[in-house]
């Protein structure tokens, strides 16, 4: 493994860009862009980054010439020979052929659209605008480039030995959590960690230790460089971006009300199996069941991304029940917020009543706290979500109404065309 420690000392910025690869992104980034080359490939699309901790300045801590050269090197790379011939020629969730030949054709050829870059007070407005297959791939990158920028920018101040002790009690962190997890059987987790990761170098330490620590328990990574170097499993399915796009489309609050069920629709139509996972909170988890049509029951599992865990998996459980499923063959995917604590509590919570599996991100891939003054290195929660499509405004509620976005008249008719009542609010920390 590389020397973190001395590669930050050694201030090698230069041949350690932050994002290194069209493939340094998450895996349902990929899959979903295909779905959209094919469904929605004209409709444009607008991204903009969302610090949630806006306690964190951004723009003080980032350099803005600093952020236009990782912008600008993202823009310059390319797919590899080899690269595309790992996705042409791996087996992806049991398939040989996960992506089509024309769609490959077409990430060959692409190339990261402009982008806009402006101070606003402590905080960046970093938006991209284009078609949706184009603006879609700015999301894992822009967010990785300015997390580890945040990261780059405390460990300059850091002296070599401090740095040493900085990244072995980081190792030793995360190794007693490994020991934590080990007992668990059985046991199916996964790094999701690409986003608001502390560095690219880190991410690829724990996903190393995480495989060497658990064994088969460790089920792969979302991040498809990372999984391609390591002969790991490419994981993940969709994100909430794919429903709130389809509504935003959506000419009247008819429409609205099945946009999610479109979404999913057009996924069944490209895709099968364990990649068949309802994410169902994107408009409020207990109003998507009970709207829900019947064949949706079907589906392999859920994924649970919001609100509080227990609540929304016993939400999908009633569901498999009422429709005649045993939710003992069904998958619970948790992928909110996670440490090992709340690991193990669910664990204990479900594990024998439905098949359970865990996303582990921030926590895994960016977990600090309190390893430097100040807590300068503590994870925050950064995101990039789509804002507009053709020119409609788009917006989430979630199961947690801290992560809802969107202007605040769309929300409330969003809240009133999804029913939407009483939401409990929960700190979003990561």
């Amino acid at each position: 493994m590389i020397d973190i420690a001395k590669r930050v000392w050694d201030h090698t910025w230069k041949i350690d860009p932050i994002v290194r690869s069209v493939l340094d992104t998450d895996f349902y980034k990929l899959l979903m862009a295909q779905l959209i080359f094919y469904t929605h490939r004209q409709t444009r699309v607008t991204f903009s980054l969302i610090n949630r901790s806006d306690h964190v300045p951004m723009a003080r801590l980032v350099d803005e010439g600093a952020l236009r050269e990782q912008l600008d090197h993202v823009r310059s790379l390319r797919l590899s020979r080899g690269e595309s011939t790992w996705l042409r020629g791996n087996t992806f969730y049991g398939k040989r052929w996960m992506f089509t030949p024309d769609f490959l054709a077409w990430l060959e050829g692409f190339r990261f659209p402009e982008y806009h870059l402006e101070r606003k007070g402590d905080q960046y407005e970093l938006t991209f605008e284009g078609p949706w297959i184009e603006t879609t791939m700015w999301e894992i990158p822009a967010l990785a480039i300015l997390m580890e920028l945040r990261s780059r920018a405390v460990l300059q101040k850091m002296g070599k030995l401090d740095l040493q002790v900085l990244y072995a009690r980081a190792m030793t962190r995360l190794w007693e959590k490994i020991e934590r997890l080990r007992p668990l059987a059985p046991l199916s987790v996964a790094d999701f960690g690409t986003r608001r990761r502390h560095g690219f170098l880190w991410q690829d330490w724990c996903v190393q230790a995480m495989a060497e620590g658990l064994g088969e328990k460790f089920t792969g990574t979302s991040n498809c460089l990372l999984a391609m170097r390591h002969e790991l499993e490419a994981v993940g399915t969709n994100a909430h971006e794919l429903q709130m796009v389809y509504a935003a489309l959506s000419p009247d609050d008819d429409a609205l009300r099945d946009a999610p069920y479109r979404v999913c629709e057009d996924w069944m139509r490209a895709y099968e199996g364990n990649l068949r996972i309802i994410l169902p909170d994107t408009y409020g988890s207990r109003g998507f069941f009970d709207r829900a049509p019947e064949w949706l029951a079907g589906w392999t599992g859920v994924r649970v991304d919001s609100g509080d865990p227990a609540t929304g998996a016993e939400i999908a459980m009633d569901f498999w029940r009422r429709h005649g499923q045993d939710p003992r063959e069904k998958l619970v995917i948790f992928s909110d917020g996670l440490d090992v604590d709340r690991i193990l509590d669910l664990h204990r919570r479900f594990a024998g009543r439905v098949r359970v599996a865990f996303g582990w991100g921030t926590l895994l891939t960016n977990d600090f706290r309190g390893l430097v003054p100040g807590d300068a290195l503590a994870p925050f929660s950064l995101v990039c979500k789509a804002v507009s499509a053709d020119g409609r405004p788009c917006v989430k509620l979630s199961d947690n109404p801290e992560k809802a976005v969107g202007p605040a008249e769309e929300v409330a008719r969003y809240r009133r065309v999804f029913g939407v009542g009483a939401q409990e609010a929960i700190p979003v920390e990561v």
